[in-house]
Order: C-alpha cells, then sequence, then structure tokens
C-alpha cells in the first residue's frame, strides 16, 4: 500500500449514491414534505458540514455565555446523543449522561442555561416556550418564509421581560426547524475534504450557502481569503480555541471517546504532557469497568499515575470510575473557545435576530 493511501478512497463509488439521497431530501423540504416550523423566538443555528471533532459545543458554550452577559435569556435546543428516553425533556444538570447525553449534560453544567432535548427540535422549542413564557408558538411555517421570507419575532414578552434566543446545537442538517442565523463552522480539513462515506463531509461543500456566518479557526489564516475567492460574501468570525492542561508530575494516560481523538492527543502533548499511552474509545463511548481496568493496566505499564481525559468524556465515566485503584487519578484538560472580537459578533446577531 502506497503511503499516503486512504482505504476510504476505495468507498468512492458509493459517494453519488450518498450525494443522491441528499438531493431527494432537499425536494422533499422544498416540496414541504418535510414540514418546516418555526418556533415564537429566534433560532441560532451552530453545526458543521463533518461528522463531528469541528468545536460545536464549546462555542455553543461560549454564545451562550456572552449573550447571557450581555442581558438576553438564552436555552440550548438539542437532541441528546444516546440518551435511553426520547421523550422531550429539560436536562438536570445533575443528571446523568445516560439520561440526557454527554454534550447537553457539559453545556447545561458549564453555560448554566436551560438545556432541552427532543429528536425533533422544534418538540424541544415548545417545551422551552413553554417553561419561559407559557405562550403557544405558532405552529407551522407558510409557504412563503419555507422559500425564503422572514417571520416576524417579537422583541419582548408580555412581562417586558429581556429577548429570548434559542441556540440549536449541531442543528445544520436539521432542516425541519427555522432558525434565523445559520452558524457554520468550518476548517481547512473539511474545506479539502469529500462526500460520505469516502471523506468526513455529511453535506457537499456549496452547502455553506445556507449559512449565515461562517466560523473559522483564527490560526488558519489563508482560509478567509480561499472562501472569499470562491464566492462567499457573509460574515467570517475566528475562533481562538485553547487546551487547558492540569499539571502533572510524570507520564500520564489520554485517553477520550470523541470524534477526533487525535487531535486531543496532540494538544495534550503541545501543551508539554508526557503521555506514556494514548487510548482511544469510539465517540459517545459509555465507560464500563473493563474500560477502567484496561486503562489502570496501562498506566501501570506506563509508570503513570494520573489518566487525562476530556470534559465530555468526564461526564460519562460513571460508576465504574466512582473508585479508582490507590494511586491513580482522572484529571480533565477542558477546551476554550473565544470569538475574535465577540462585541462585534454578537451586535451582528443581536440585529439578525431582533431587526
Amino acid at each position: 500500500m502506497s503511503p499516503g493511501f486512504s482505504p476510504r478512497k476505495l468507498l468512492l463509488p458509493l459517494v453519488p449514491l450518498y450525494r443522491l439521497a441528499l438531493e431527494v431530501r432537499e425536494v422533499r423540504l422544498r416540496w414541504g414534505l418535510e414540514p418546516v416550523r418555526r418556533l415564537r423566538w429566534p433560532v441560532v443555528g451552530i453545526g458543521n458540514l463533518s461528522t463531528g471533532g469541528a468545536g460545536k459545543t464549546p462555542l455553543a458554550i461560549a454564545l451562550a455565555k456572552a449573550l447571557t452577559a450581555r442581558g438576553f435569556r438564552v436555552d440550548v435546543l438539542s437532541r441528546g446523543y444516546g440518551r435511553r428516553d426520547q421523550r422531550p425533556a429539560r436536562v438536570n444538570p445533575d443528571g446523568t449522561a445516560e439520561e440526557f447525553g454527554d454534550e447537553p449534560l457539559l453545556i447545561a453544567r458549564q453555560a448554566a442555561v436551560p438545556v432541552y432535548l427532543a429528536r425533533q427540535r422544534y418538540e424541544a422549542g415548545l417545551l422551552a416556550e413553554a417553561d419561559a413564557h407559557g405562550i403557544a408558538p405558532c405552529p407551522i411555517l407558510s409557504r412563503s418564509v419555507r422559500k425564503g421570507g422572514k417571520p416576524q419575532i417579537t422583541t419582548v414578552d408580555e412581562d417586558n421581560r429581556p429577548p429570548l434566543v434559542h441556540l440549536l446545537d449541531d442543528g445544520f442538517q436539521h432542516r425541519q426547524l427555522f432558525r434565523d442565523v445559520n452558524i457554520l463552522l468550518l476548517n481547512r480539513e473539511d474545506w479539502r475534504d469529500r462526500l460520505l462515506p469516502a471523506g468526513n463531509l455529511r453535506e457537499p461543500l456549496h452547502a455553506l450557502r445556507r449559512a449565515s456566518v461562517l466560523a473559522i479557526p483564527a490560526n488558519q489564516q489563508d482560509l478567509e481569503a480561499e472562501l472569499r475567492a470562491w464566492g462567499w460574501t457573509g460574515p467570517v468570525w475566528r475562533l481562538r480555541r485553547t487546551m487547558e492542561v492540569p499539571p502533572i508530575d510524570g507520564p500520564a494516560v489520554a485517553f477520550c471517546g470523541i470524534a477526533r481523538p487525535g487531535q486531543f492527543f496532540a494538544g495534550l502533548e503541545a501543551a508539554g504532557l508526557r503521555l506514556g499511552a494514548r487510548i482511544a474509545f469510539p465517540d459517545h463511548h459509555r465507560y464500563t469497568a473493563r474500560d477502567l481496568d484496561r486503562l489502570s493496566t496501562a498506566a501501570r505499564a506506563a509508570g503513570a499515575t494520573a489518566l487525562v481525559t476530556t470534559e465530555k468524556d468526564l461526564v460519562r465515566l460513571g460508576g465504574p470510575f466512582s473508585s479508582l485503584p490507590d494511586g491513580l487519578a482522572v484529571r480533565t484538560a477542558s477546551l476554550q473557545v473565544e470569538i475574535e472580537d465577540e462585541d462585534a459578533a454578537v451586535e451582528w446577531l443581536a440585529k439578525r435576530c431582533w431587526p
């Protein structure tokens, strides 16, 4: 096998079938076979084109904090991937990942805003607005709105409270809910990637035209120029990502169950952490006693006294990790996202939601 060859290239003949499925869905949306509904209050979607690892959850947390700090009321609508009960629900920050999903639980704890779950995010929004206002939202979009017309949004409710905004987490492909703003995270890897199953893109690059604003890594300075040359004329937000790594004496065993574990391991090493082992589990992995045994064995072999993982993984560790072997501790490295010129970004967002 030649260097640089990816086995996924063998799946290129299947890409047209995947593209056809996307086109069929576009027809269903265009003809109203998948109804697009709207909520009473503005919806700001946060999503990406690839199959995970873009930093959507940290951005949702950062944006929720930024809006809250400026006097807005904020909630987050999410699917709650992997939870056992699929009924619409509000996340209890003291709950478990099995009840609510790892990312919604992390958002509820770190952003300190209400998080609502439903497979159809419109239903999550109905629950959110019932909690916040006790007002029934408009149930179905008119055809003119589905084709691009903008619904009229009231700026304050009957109690003259500050306006409410819904953040739609990982919602770029969830087209059944109308959103006032679509924030699309994009990086250089996505820009040069292929469609599933030969690549990681859930949609072709021309789908970014549905976005209202593109959010790109601040350290990929040439990407904005490429996007402008391609024809993008909308706003571009630059995101600074920083990993806060705990100080650990000696080697550590790093583990995670996220979409792109290599990025996590590389970030730890870039911060000066010495890794005795790197263990990757599937995304959203539910940890068991057997996993703890595997990690403990790796730690003993490496002479490590610490396991280091992500905050997203931490909320999934559960019972087996409540009693660690003597001399072994679990430490977390947190990922923080900051929007460059945050004041201008939030001002632009407010004008789009409440013109």
